[in-house]
């Protein structure tokens, strides 16, 4: 039994289905339209709308006063809409997002300097458009062959950089052997990947189908250049067939064929296409397949209306790096930003969604003049995730968010898709601080009001903070001990001491505690944020002090001094002070020891300063230690006497 298979992406594309519902949706306004050449490659549909009062101008300069014109889907080039800007009709733009884009890549390319080359047919409408963006600094070729004979003879002739682009239904097997031919690692050349995904998908699907059918049958306009290159790719695998209708069937002799694959260009409504398989399964005597198609009432079921607010299904057609483009099963083109699409600003539409998907969306925005609509499935997610948010409220549950914006009095950012204002006074900052500090920063925040009819909510950052710091006290307060050790961070300085984070409480080091020698500032021995290890000397829990330790025994210098010296030692010492009645010496660093006045010299001293000045480095006996008062005597006296004693003895 032979057996009819239609390729899955036959058909109308996004872009002309738009265009079409453009159209329809003005004529079903008993709006007067003009549309600047056939709106779409397919006679059948351009019939019915010329019947239904569309015309078909050529140029501008045709239009009548009260119509509004409407640009096809292949686009126009520049001087066009300076043109209608002008005339001053309204002007309902229909052009393919897709071609849109080339149009913007060569423009900018052009005022770059680049020389632009485009692949396609000169002749095609949608390349007359491009060529339009291009300042006559351009050149169209077909082919490989055509290709390759410009870079033999006018690339190095041109002097320029050079961009490349393809006309959006260009034969993709054609477009890759045009890459191929292209001098590689030429850092003169940019290539713009510009066929439509639907085009290429649509390629390759007939691709497959030809090599496995007997037959294809390609329906579509004789003028559709997409059309065209379906029937050049199935041809390469099986017989083919160009229809523009099942009309078209009685004059074919087909061949018996036990697998008969149907295909359709961009510009073939669906109806159509279920004509030509109704047909062929009435000629080969297949059931279920007499079915008849009002085209009239596929029109008029595309025109569902959509209000603002109202939550739709739809089908992503497109994704860019800004945006997605979906299918509404209306006579809108629907359009989701970014910024509607998802609150992760680390995200591309790419890591949301793919062609194909079906999604949720509210629509916020709809534009029957444009035939357009904005939709967001970030509204969507809020919806869902309110929920969550009034849960995660109710029971303190701690959540996790980047902080997005910095706005007056606070900052916001979202979770389950709803966006939370945290004010400054909850950000866990200072008075005063800098909130831009926050901006990008993964924090935790619990949820602490609600605004259901907002579907707002408010945070705190601080409450998070508090809740982790009251953990940590009570865990300090299980074990704390007097003379535990703790690695801490300086917190905060004052003028007599330093504040120590223990891990969520705080104690000080009194400045006494900071230096073994006398200091005026704790700022003389740390900085806020050092780490430093500490013990505890004293805990008073009803208070909630604790007192801290920092200086450790080993690095007293009393410690050390008697480790060194003892009475009868002699040392190197530097004056530090000097009053009426002698002079202090530094031993070592921290310990110092008292000249007296009556030990200064052999003879008698009346001024102390007359013999020593503060800086001077003199030779010094120890000759007492207090070690309860920890007072040290010096005598430069005794050093002379013993040289002179010495001296006494070398002379008998």
């Amino acid at each position: 039994m032979s057996k009819v298979t239609v390729a899955k992406s036959a058909g109308f594309c996004f872009g002309v289905d738009r265009a079409v519902k453009m159209v329809y949706g003005e004529l079903e306004n008993n709006t007067r339209v003009a549309t600047l050449g056939p709106i779409i490659h397919n006679q059948d549909v351009v019939n019915d709308m010329n019947e239904k009062g569309a015309r078909i101008i050529e140029s501008v300069s045709e239009l009548e006063p009260d119509e509004t014109v409407v640009i096809r889907s292949h686009g126009v080039g520049r001087k066009i809409y300076e043109e209608i800007a002008e005339k001053g009709n309204k002007m309902l733009d229909a052009t393919c997002p897709f071609v849109a884009r080339i149009h913007k890549i060569v423009a900018e390319k052009t005022a770059e300097g680049y020389f632009i080359l485009i692949a396609g047919d000169k002749n095609h409408p949608e390349v007359q458009g491009i060529v339009g963006h291009c300042d006559e600094n351009y050149q169209v070729f077909k082919d490989v062959f055509e290709l390759n004979a410009f870079f033999e003879k006018e690339y190095k002739k041109i002097k320029k950089k050079l961009a490349i682009v393809a006309q959006t239904t260009y034969n993709i097997v054609v477009w890759s052997e045009c890459i191929n031919s292209i001098p590689k690692d030429d850092e003169n050349i940019v290539i713009f990947d510009t066929i439509c995904n639907a085009t290429e998908a649509r390629q390759s699907d007939a691709a497959e189908l030809a090599k496995g059918s007997d037959i294809m049958l390609v329906v579509g306009g004789r003028h559709s250049s997409n059309t065209v290159k379906l029937y050049e790719v199935c041809s390469r695998y099986c017989k083919t067939y160009h229809i523009e209708n099942s009309e078209e069937l009685k004059h074919l002799q087909l061949p018996e064929s036990e697998r008969i694959g149907i295909t359709a260009g961009a510009s073939t409504p669906a109806y159509i296409i279920k004509e030509v398989e109704s047909k062929m399964a009435e000629n080969i005597n297949l059931a279920n397949q007499d079915e008849e198609f009002d085209f009239a009432q596929a029109i008029d079921e595309s025109f569902k209306k959509i209000h603002t607010g109202e939550k739709v299904k739809a089908t992503v057609v497109a994704v860019n790096n800004t945006e997605v483009i979906v299918d509404l099963g209306t006579k809108h083109t629907g359009y989701v930003s970014l910024d509607d699409l998802t609150d992760d600003p680390s995200k591309k539409p790419s890591d949301i969604v793919s062609v194909g998907d079906e999604i949720d969306l509210v629509v916020i925005k709809v534009n029957d003049a444009e035939g357009t609509a904005a939709l967001s499935k970030r509204k969507v997610d809020e919806q869902a995730g309110f929920e969550k948010i009034v849960k995660a409220s109710e029971e303190g549950t701690v959540l996790e968010g980047i902080v997005q914006h910095v706005v007056n009095k606070g900052i916001t950012l979202t979770a389950f898709g709803v966006r939370v204002f945290i004010p400054a006074s909850l950000t866990g900052l200072p008075r005063g601080a800098e909130l831009e500090q926050l901006l990008k920063k993964k924090v935790e925040f619990q949820v602490i009001e609600v605004t259901e009819g907002r579907k707002r909510a408010v945070g705190s950052i601080k409450a998070v903070q508090a809740a982790k710091r009251a953990e940590a006290v009570a865990k300090f307060w299980e074990t704390a001990e007097v003379g535990a050790t703790y690695t801490g961070k300086v917190k905060s300085l004052t003028s007599f001491g330093a504040f120590v984070d223990l891990g969520g409480i705080d104690g000080m080091v009194h400045i006494s505690e900071l230096s073994w020698k006398r200091i005026k500032h704790p700022s003389e021995v740390v900085s806020v944020g050092d780490t430093l290890e500490v013990y505890i000397k004293e805990l008073d829990k009803e208070a909630n002090r604790i007192s801290l330790g920092y200086k450790k025994t080993e690095d007293d210098p009393w410690v050390i001094f008697q480790s060194q010296y003892e009475v009868g030692s002699t040392a190197k010492a530097t004056i530090v002070s000097t009053t009426t009645f002698g002079a202090f010496a530094q031993i070592i660093d921290g310990i110092d020891g008292l000249i007296h006045i009556s030990q200064i010299s052999t003879e008698k001293v009346e001024n102390v300063k007359d013999v020593l000045s503060v800086g001077q480095e003199v030779d010094v006996k120890i000759v007492d230690i207090d070690t309860d008062s920890k007072r040290i005597s010096l005598s430069m006296r005794a050093l002379l006497e013993d040289d002179a004693d010495e001296t006494a003895e070398d002379a008998e």
